[in-house]
C-alpha cells in the first residue's frame, strides 16, 4: 500500500507509526501540511496514487482544512472530516454524544460573561470552564468561588479571538483522582489506560501517572456508542468514573470527550498490547475495503 501521512511535526507517535509501516514494506508519504498548497480542483502531487491518507496533523485548524481537501480529492482520510468537525469543537462533542443517549457531564454554553455567570452560579462550585477548541487541559480553569469565576470570564471576554466568546461551563465531576483513555478503532478498542493525579486535571501531557486499564462491559458499550456518535475512526475516547466501590472497582462512567488526533505513546508504553501494529492492521482494512 502507499500511505500518506499528514504531519506538521513528527512526534514519538508518527514515529511508531511509520517505523511499523516500514517494518511492512508499505511505501510511505510524508506529508507537512506547512508546505503543501491546496487546490480546490487539482491535488498536491504527494496525494497521487495514495492508498489511504493519515491525518496527524498538530493543528486543529490544519486537520479540519485538510481532511476537507483530502476528501475533496478522492483520496480516502482517516479520521474523515466530519468526524474531526465534530471532535475538534467541544459543543458538537457534547451535543453528539448527548443525541446518542450517552452519559456526558451537565453542560451549558453562553454567548456573554453575564450569562456565563448565571450558569455558573446554578451550577453551583467548584465547576469547570473549558475552550471550545482546544486540547492537553490548556486554557481549563476550575472555579471554585464567585471572585473566581468573575476574574476568569471577564479576562476570557476580552481576548480577541471569537472563539473565546463562547463560554462552555461544565460541571465538575468528583471522579476518583483519575481518568480513562481508551484508544479504539471504529468502536472497537485497542488498549485503555488510568491517568491519575493530585492535580484535578489528569492529562498524561500534564505528568499524570499512568497504568493499564481492563474495562468492564459498562466501559465497552460506552467506547463503542461514543465512536458511533461521532462517525467512528482512529478515536480517543476519555471517560471519568462517576464512583467507585469499596473495592475500587467502577460503579458507572461518563464520556466527556472523544477525540479525532488522538496520541497514543504513553499507553503503547503502559500496555502489553502492540498499539501500533494493531492501529496499522486497523488502517490495512481501511485501504483494502476503500480499494473495493
Amino acid at each position: 500500500m502507499k500511505i500518506g501521512l499528514l504531519y506538521s511535526r513528527i512526534r514519538k507517535d508518527e514515529k511508531l507509526l511509520l517505523n511499523e509501516l516500514r517494518e511492512r514494506d508499505h511505501e510511505i508519504e510524508k506529508i507537512d501540511v506547512r508546505r503543501q498548497q491546496f487546490s480546490l480542483s487539482d491535488p498536491p502531487s504527494e496525494f497521487e496514487g495514495l492508498d489511504l491518507v493519515l491525518d496527524r496533523c498538530l493543528a486543529t485548524s490544519r486537520s479540519l482544512y485538510a481532511t476537507k481537501f483530502a476528501e475533496a480529492y478522492d483520496v480516502p482520510i482517516v479520521n474523515s472530516p466530519e468526524t474531526a468537525e465534530i471532535c475538534a469543537d467541544k459543543v458538537k462533542n457534547s451535543l453528539a454524544l448527548e443525541e446518542a443517549d450517552i452519559p456526558t457531564p451537565n453542560t451549558e454554553v453562553a454567548f456573554t460573561k453575564d450569562a456565563a455567570l448565571e450558569i455558573v452560579e446554578e451550577f453551583g462550585y467548584p465547576c469547570v470552564l473549558k475552550p471550545v477548541v482546544g486540547s492537553w487541559g490548556r486554557l481549563m480553569a476550575k472555579l471554585d468561588t464567585r471572585d473566581a469565576a468573575e476574574a476568569v470570564l471577564e479576562h476570557k471576554e476580552t481576548l480577541g479571538h471569537y472563539e473565546h466568546k463562547i463560554f462552555y461551563v461544565q460541571e465538575f465531576v468528583d471522579k476518583p483522582g483519575r481518568d480513562i483513555r481508551v484508544l479504539a478503532t471504529d468502536g472497537e478498542p485497542v488498549a485503555a489506560m488510568v491517568r491519575s493525579s493530585d492535580h484535578w486535571l489528569t492529562n498524561a501531557a500534564k505528568g499524570a501517572d499512568t497504568a493499564e486499564f481492563e474495562l468492564d462491559d459498562e466501559a465497552l458499550d460506552l467506547v463503542e456508542r461514543a465512536s458511533e456518535a461521532v462517525g467512528g475512526g482512529l478515536l480517543g475516547i476519555d471517560l471519568m468514573e462517576t464512583g467507585v466501590d469499596e473495592n475500587g472497582e467502577p460503579t458507572g462512567y461518563t464520556v466527556h470527550e472523544v477525540n479525532h488526533t488522538v496520541e497514543f505513546k504513553a499507553l503503547n508504553d503502559v500496555t502489553e498490547v502492540d498499539v501500533p501494529g494493531t492501529v496499522v492492521d486497523w488502517l490495512e482494512t481501511q485501504a483494502q475495503e476503500d480499494a473495493t
